[in-house]
């Protein structure tokens, strides 16, 4: 028997379990299980601990954010890890080492297996956790398949630019400045701050934000735009090069060594840190026909490295090894 082990379920937060989602039925036959408690005080720990160990089997898998569970279900557990940065930068000694051991130095010593969504990410973890690097192995994220790619349209007199993320990785007060001044409506997903929507005003550019949308609608809002903005400064994967590809529209993309991994030449790279150098990017985006049916082609090419199919085959492997079947 295989249980897969969720975080407890949060309105709106919700990018671990679309990834498993994508790939849930073409794993090996598996319980989901869902922790019942939230947060991080060593109440809540000590709870979700302990229900985890009364819902472990043969073989567990933490999908990614309560890594702490490994010390509920011992030995014959895989943990995936999503990144580490963001649970790294916290700058409070004690909280730090804190987070460290219970997120990273005391699951890596139980489990079996760590899997990681990027080659950037295992280094990222063996410079934390180096007594544990043999454990560690690459498993991407899956693009979903049910996206369906869709025609773009000629550019019209004010195309249409979607944002992705507001998060301070997500580079959006630079976007902002980027666009100032051009001919363009900014659609941004993820909840804006009341100071970006200052920005946003003050820099007199049409926009529109949502967030907390069902997945069929993020589809839509890719579908409907002309170009998608995506000049992070740091990501543990990149899942939206993945959609943009796969629906058929071009993206620029943070020069970043991760999103290299992801995206191969099938996207624009702009320095992310370069207000200027985003803004020609666009420009030249939106202003060249050759070169969006350019990356357009290469990224229905490169989606098909991250097929849910092949995915879901690399945990199953991982899940047949623990059971000795293989």
């Amino acid at each position: 028997m295989i249980s897969i082990f969720f975080r407890w379920k949060r309105i709106g937060i919700n990018s671990i379990e679309t990834v498993f989602e994508i790939i849930d039925r073409r794993l090996l036959s598996h319980r989901n299980v869902s922790l019942p408690y939230e947060g991080a005080s060593p109440v809540c720990l000590f709870k979700n601990i302990i229900y985890a160990y009364k819902h472990r089997t043969e073989v567990n898998h933490i999908t990614g954010d309560t890594h702490y569970i490994a010390i509920g279900l011992g030995r014959n557990t895989i943990l995936t890890i999503h990144d580490v940065q963001s649970a790294l930068r916290i700058t409070n000694p004690l909280k730090r080492f804190y987070i460290k051991l219970l997120w990273f130095y005391l699951p890596a010593l139980i489990v079996k297996k760590i899997t990681v969504i990027s080659d950037f990410t295992r280094k990222e973890l063996e410079q934390t956790i180096p007594f544990a690097k043999h454990k560690i192995v690459v498993i991407h994220d899956p693009f979903c398949s049910d996206i369906q790619y869709s025609a773009s349209k000629a550019i019209g007199l004010q195309p249409t630019i979607l944002h992705l993320g507001t998060k301070v990785n997500k580079n959006l007060e630079r976007v902002i400045k980027a666009v100032e001044g051009l001919t363009c409506k900014l659609v941004v997903l993820g909840k804006m701050t009341y100071n970006q929507h200052g920005l946003m005003k003050a820099s007199k550019i049409c926009y529109e934000n949502y967030y907390d949308l069902p997945y069929s609608r993020v589809l839509e809002l890719y579908r409907n735009c002309d170009v998608v903005s995506f000049p992070s400064t740091y990501e543990g994967f990149g899942l939206p090069i993945l959609e943009a590809n796969a629906v058929g529209r071009p993206i620029l993309a943070g020069d970043i060594e991760v999103l290299h991994e992801v995206a191969g030449d099938a996207v624009y790279f702009v320095d992310p840190t370069d207000t200027n150098a985003i803004k020609q990017g666009l420009v030249e985006l939106l202003g060249n026909s050759e070169l969006r049916l350019e990356l357009i082609s290469k990224g229905l090419q490169n989606v098909k490295r991250f097929a849910p199919e092949i995915i879901a085959a690399k945990y199953n492997d991982l899940y047949n090894s623990i059971l000795g079947k293989k």
